[in-house]
């Protein structure tokens, strides 16, 4: 999520859970402000603390999204951000990606009310941040298997997301020995979207991350380089991903990192 008025904590995600985490970071809100949050194939588990959440404290499983989702968030708002590697959805939230995909869903829903209830009573005694994010880490790392080999199914949708940024997806299912129909439908549960929308969103990741690098951006020569036809290619992507041009939605990113603080943790460390 990018707005103005947060503050940010990055933390290394432990050896424990890092075959599961891929990023973990918390967001403090000191004002009501307007926010964007950028979509992902990533699952992330999200908990809410503040006068959002129900009872002051909630919990959720994002899925997949394939397209900007704003809101506004609420002053005194802490947010726990866990984004978790493809694949181990199954692991973490017991559900294959498909069935949260475009969706935001109450994490009791997938875990049980128990074990979230459970969960709930020892976030609302944490005093610190990094007390929060170890006691999350200690549940994640429960539910994770012994092994880190994926399923075979799952595999080969990671397998074909490492080649659908630079290739086609019937060139995909060819290099894999399988027909694009039973790539089509594995990828899509595995990863909550189909290779074509996975392919359009990594182009897009690979655009913005060029764009944000250089203070002068030549629109043109990222859509070359990214993938697109053409920057008329790109800009119509954007559109339907973010739903403003590249370059106002660049405005808006910026505009919300110059009045976002942040700063890089460790694990355990307050630095």
């Amino acid at each position: 999520m990018y707005a103005s008025g947060l503050h940010q904590h990055r933390f290394a995600p432990s050896a424990a859970v890092a075959p599961a985490v891929a990023a973990l970071w918390v967001n403090e809100c000191g004002f009501d402000t307007a926010g964007v949050s950028i979509p992902r194939a990533e699952p992330h588990l999200v908990v809410r603390f503040g006068p959002s959440a129900r009872r002051g404290l909630d919990f959720h499983a994002i899925g997949a999204r394939q397209r900007a989702h704003r809101k506004v968030i609420r002053s005194g708002q802490r947010t726990v951000m866990v984004r978790l590697h493809l694949g181990t959805h199954g692991a973490v939230f017991g559900v294959p990606s498909s069935v949260i995909a475009d969706r935001i869903v109450p994490l009791e829903d997938l875990w049980g009310v128990a074990a979230t209830r459970e969960l709930g009573e020892r976030l609302f005694e944490a005093r610190q941040v990094p007390e929060v994010v170890a006691i999350l880490e200690e549940v994640i790392a429960r539910r994770l298997p012994a092994s880190e080999a994926h399923e075979a199914p799952t595999q080969l949708a990671l397998d074909a997301a490492a080649r659908l940024g630079t290739a086609r997806v019937n060139d995909v299912a060819k290099a894999l020995g399988v027909s694009e129909r039973t790539l089509r439908r594995v990828f899509r549960e595995a990863v909550g979207m189909s290779p074509k929308e996975f392919s359009q969103l990594t182009r897009f990741h690979r655009a913005l991350r060029e764009a944000r690098a250089g203070l002068h951006v030549d629109w043109a020569g990222i859509a070359s380089a990214t993938g697109y036809y053409d920057q008329a290619h790109l800009i119509a992507e954007f559109r339907k991903i973010v739903g403003v041009t590249p370059r106002a939605f660049l405005g808006e990113l910026r505009g919300a990192a110059s009045s976002t603080t942040g700063r890089e943790r460790g694990a355990r460390s307050e630095t």
